[in-house]
C-alpha cells in the first residue's frame, strides 16, 4: 500500500480557499512572534509568513510578497496583544411596519446591503449595531435578537479574517439620511423589489424577510467541519 497522500484530482481549489490558508498560516505564525522571544523560533515564524505571503500573491489578491510580509510584520504585538484573532463586524436587519428591510448603497463599491460596519472598543455589539444604523441611514432602531454569526473568510465575502455578528432590529424612528461619505442611497424595499447590484441576498434573504415577518428560528451559525485544518 502507497505510502503517499490520497488526493482527489478532481478538487478544484478556489481563491477562498487559498486566501483562508494564507490568513490562517499567517495568523499563526504572528501570534508565534507575538509569543517567542527565541530568536530561533521568530525566524521560523518569519518564513511562515513569507510562505503564506507567497500563497496571497498566487492567489491574485496581492502583488508583492515582501510588502505584505512587512505589513504583517507591523501588526505583531506582545503577549496577548499578539494574539491574532479574526475582527468583528456587526449588521443589521431592520425592518418597518411595512415588512420592508432597510438597505443602504455602498459608495465605494456601488452595491446594495444592510447596514454594517466594525466594532468599535467601549461599546457592546447590539450599541455598535444602533450606531451604525443611525450614522448610515438616519434610522433609529432597537436590536431584537441576534440573527446569526459568521465567518466572513469562510463565506468568502471578506479579504480580512472576520467573524460577523448579524442582528434583527426594529426601526422606532429617524428619518432617511444616507452618510455622506459612506452610502451612496439608502431605502426601504420589499422582499420582491429588491435593488440591484445586491449582496449576497440568495444567502441572508431568507433568513432577514422571516425576521422581519415576525419568524423565529435558531441563531445561524457556520456548523463546524471536520478538522478543516487537515482537510
Amino acid at each position: 500500500m502507497s505510502d503517499e497522500p490520497m488526493i482527489d484530482p478532481e478538487r478544484r481549489f478556489t481563491q477562498s480557499d487559498l486566501l483562508r490558508w494564507s490568513e490562517s498560516l499567517a495568523g499563526i505564525a504572528r501570534t508565534g512572534l507575538g509569543f517567542s522571544e527565541s530568536l530561533y523560533e521568530r525566524e521560523r515564524f518569519e518564513e511562515v509568513l513569507a510562505v503564506a505571503a507567497d500563497i496571497r500573491v498566487a492567489a491574485g489578491f496581492d502583488h508583492d510578497a515582501g510588502d505584505v510580509v512587512e505589513d504583517w510584520l507591523r501588526q505583531v504585538g506582545q503577549g496577548v496583544p499578539g494574539y491574532v484573532t479574526p475582527k468583528v463586524a456587526v449588521a443589521a436587519v431592520v425592518g418597518n411596519e411595512a415588512g420592508e428591510i432597510l438597505l443602504v448603497q455602498r459608495a465605494d463599491s456601488g452595491v446594495w446591503l444592510y447596514p454594517t460596519g466594525w466594532a468599535d472598543v467601549g461599546y457592546s455589539a447590539s450599541e455598535v449595531v444602533v450606531k451604525e444604523v443611525k450614522e448610515e441611514t438616519g434610522i433609529e432602531c432597537e436590536p431584537l435578537r441576534l440573527l446569526a454569526v459568521l465567518d466572513g473568510l469562510r463565506l468568502g465575502f471578506t479579504r480580512v479574517p472576520m467573524h460577523l455578528l448579524m442582528f434583527h432590529c426594529r426601526a422606532t424612528g429617524g428619518e432617511l439620511a444616507a452618510h455622506p461619505l459612506e452610502c451612496a442611497d439608502v431605502g426601504w424595499f420589499a422582499e420582491g423589489a429588491l435593488p440591484w447590484p445586491l449582496a449576497g441576498a440568495g444567502f441572508w434573504g431568507p433568513m432577514a424577510f422571516g425576521a422581519i415577518r415576525g419568524e423565529v428560528h435558531e441563531v445561524h451559525f457556520d456548523p463546524p467541519r471536520a478538522q478543516p485544518w487537515r482537510e
